[in-house]
């Protein structure tokens, strides 16, 4: 599920931490969702709805999925909290314009 977003005049589409994982991770290695699941111990429909950009990536799936893959956790939390700020930027944008900062 790739989201567009806005800057200036430029529309970018955001990949989403499943589609990473997915292209990056399991295509690559040529790994089923499944068999990704079950080698760390989750329920295959959580896998299913991180790549279809319906669920996010939990601080325990990072953890997992760290292990699985020899990465680091922060690597897979990062990639989700920068996929969510991107969005709440986009959606937020000209609230977040309104607000100035404080006169110290």
């Amino acid at each position: 599920m790739e989201e567009k977003v806005e800057y200036s005049d430029e529309l970018i589409e955001l990949t989403t931490p499943g589609e990473v994982l997915k292209e990056d991770f399991l295509e690559a290695m040529g790994l089923s969702a499944y068999e990704l699941a079950k080698s760390i111990g989750v329920d295959p429909m959580r896998i299913s709805r991180i790549i279809k950009g319906t669920r996010k990536i939990t601080a325990d799936t990072a953890i997992r999925l760290s292990k699985y893959f020899g990465t680091s956790a922060e690597y897979w939390i990062n990639l989700q909290s920068l996929y969510d700020l991107d969005i709440a930027k986009e959606k937020n944008n000209k609230e977040y314009e309104k607000i100035h900062p404080t006169a110290s």
